[in-house]
């Protein structure tokens, strides 16, 4: 089992987070400008999972949308450490610090083992959003319904 720390990410984070990226996403991989703005922009919440020193895991929630709904921007844990719970404990902490009664998210089609991760923590779907990927590929919309730590 995976021995792995959820610390809040940072701007100092920003060259990790972009070998991450790279790594991950390949094709629909952040540039630099908009990791710096995910790592800086009030509202956000930033979360990064850390193994033997390294960046292995990254999620980022927006809180700035009205309606008490939040979206989680990316998620993202390295190759060689999935399936040991470390994107779903991202995702659950992020959703916590998020604090809204609605969270929703992207994710392609063809990631079934996100759409796994992502069933299994209560997400189902909401909408398709055509051709939203690099190469045209279909962006599918979940969301979740969540009650945020001061709800009665």
């Amino acid at each position: 089992m995976l021995d792995y720390d959820i610390e809040k990410a940072g701007l100092r984070d920003i060259g990790e987070l972009h070998r991450l990226e790279k790594e991950i996403f390949e094709l629909d991989a952040w540039p630099w400008i908009d990791l710096f703005i995910t790592l800086v922009m009030p509202g956000f919440i930033r979360l990064k999972a850390v193994a033997g020193g390294k960046m292995v895991g990254f999620v980022a929630g927006d809180t700035r949308r009205r309606g008490g709904l939040g979206w989680i921007v990316t998620l993202g844990v390295s190759e060689t450490c999935r399936r040991q719970g470390v994107g779903h404990a991202l995702l659950l902490r992020c959703e916590e610090l998020m604090n809204t009664r609605l969270v929703r998210l992207s994710v392609r089609r063809s990631n079934l083992g996100a759409l796994r991760l992502y069933e299994q923590a209560g997400y189902h779907l909401l909408d398709t959003w055509k051709n939203y990927y690099n190469g045209g590929e279909d962006a599918l919309i979940l969301e979740k319904v969540v009650l945020p730590k001061n709800h009665p």
